[in-house]
């Protein structure tokens, strides 16, 4: 018997029974959606991590004083004063894999506008400090190194700080605010940015000198970070161990003594929540895959009914010549056609479902091509295991016994 005819008395069986075959199916349909749509998200979860810390400078690199905590703190060290300019400076000559760096103080305060105010945080950094975050200018511009230099009251505000202390949208630039005490004039505004990855706002900030921050507000010697960018992404870890090396003998720590220091790359960053997104998409698609086990199963117990019902037409088939293996074959090619069939759903539902999670839920989505291809091979592995045993069951009969059932 030609396969074309199996597949026609297959698709015959499987027409005649409409509403069992889609309940059969249902298991199928379910499995590979929610396979598609965890992959999505997971996925989507990946590329939005890295776009977000990209976002925050990609090759950035910062060093922070005291050991490392591994925590999403925003900016200072403390109280731990194991960073100086001296540090910097030696970093800045030495490292040949950074395009720019710069120390970084930063304070906590009032920003007063008349009768306007707002609790916000100033940095006092060099003028690469933009380059290094990737940055940009809405209006104005950056202070130069000659104001760095005379300790200029001169400062860059973010949205927040605008939309909060300028409410009436008046053009912050060229007007006086108030940091506590301390008169600065405002040369420009920063480009909004909005949340980063640890929901902190980066446009609730205020920028200004190094030296005006230290001297002016701070009164301190030592640095709460200093910040660099690597040349490229790949010169990132390198760039790392080498300050790391240099830290170590600025500092003078034996090599039994732990760092004094924290030296972290925005790769790593990436790495660490894209792992962890990893594992979570991983028991998610578990989870999901579970459907698809039970629509295999489903599929045996269907094939296993159909056996049932056909006995008398696979002894009829039999006793004019049909040999096992096409009676196997027709069953077999029923189980697969079910399973395909429903994968085929499966996907247009999965992308479907994927498509209302971005647009109604607004969670980053990606739907992979490997996924959609992944679903269609298990669906035929699963169509050819779970078909297989009901389908030998069925060439395995005696033709005799089976004219006789009743």
């Amino acid at each position: 018997m030609r396969l074309l005819n199996l597949i026609k008395i297959a698709y015959k069986a499987i027409i005649l029974n409409k509403m069992r075959t889609l309940l059969t199916m249902l298991g199928i349909i379910i499995g590979v959606a929610s396979v598609i749509a965890m992959l999505a998200i997971g996925e989507g979860s990946k590329e939005s991590i890295r776009s977000t810390i990209s976002s925050m400078g990609s090759n950035m690199i910062t060093i922070r004083p005291g050991a490392d905590d591994r925590g999403p703190a925003r900016g200072s060290g403390g109280n731990v004063q194991t960073l100086t300019l001296e540090d910097y400076n030696v970093i800045k000559e030495k490292v040949d894999l950074l395009s720019n760096s710069t120390p970084v103080v930063n304070s906590n305060g009032q920003v007063i506008n008349g009768s306007n105010n707002w609790p916000s945080s100033i940095y006092g950094v060099y003028p690469e400090y933009l380059d290094i975050k990737v940055v940009g200018l809405q209006s104005g511009s950056m202070f130069t190194d000659a104001e760095v230099n005379t300790a200029s009251k001169v400062a860059l505000i973010g949205q927040t700080v605008v939309d909060n202390v300028f409410p009436n949208g008046e053009e912050p630039v060229g007007q006086m605010i108030r940091f506590n005490n301390i008169p600065f004039k405002v040369i420009g505004v920063l480009e909004e940015k909005g949340e980063n990855t640890f929901g902190q706002d980066q446009d609730d900030i205020v920028i200004a000198p190094f030296t005006t921050v230290q001297k002016r507000i701070l009164a301190i010697d030592y640095l709460n970070q200093i910040m660099a960018s690597a040349v490229s992404e790949d010169d990132a870890p390198e760039a790392v161990e080498i300050i790391t090396e240099i830290l170590r003998e600025q500092h003078k720590l034996q090599d039994f003594e732990d760092d004094d220091f924290t030296v972290r790359s925005m790769e790593e960053l990436i790495s660490t929540f894209s792992s962890t997104s990893e594992m979570l998409t991983v028991l998610l698609v578990a989870v999901a895959g579970i459907s698809l086990l039970i629509g295999g199963i489903g599929i045996m117990n269907i094939m296993y009914v159909s056996v049932k019902e056909r006995t008398k037409e696979i002894g009829l088939r039999m006793a004019v010549g049909g040999k096992g293996s096409d009676i196997l074959m027709q069953f077999l090619i029923e189980a697969i056609l079910i399973s395909i069939t429903g994968g085929v759903l499966g996907v247009a539902l999965g992308l479907g479902a994927t498509v209302f999670i971005e647009n109604f839920l607004n969670w980053p989505t990606s739907v992979a091509m490997y996924s959609i291809i992944i679903s269609f091979a298990v669906c035929a592995i699963t169509g050819i295991f779970f078909g297989w045993y009901p389908a030998r069951k069925a060439s395995a009969l005696d033709p005799i016994t089976a004219l006789r059932y009743e």
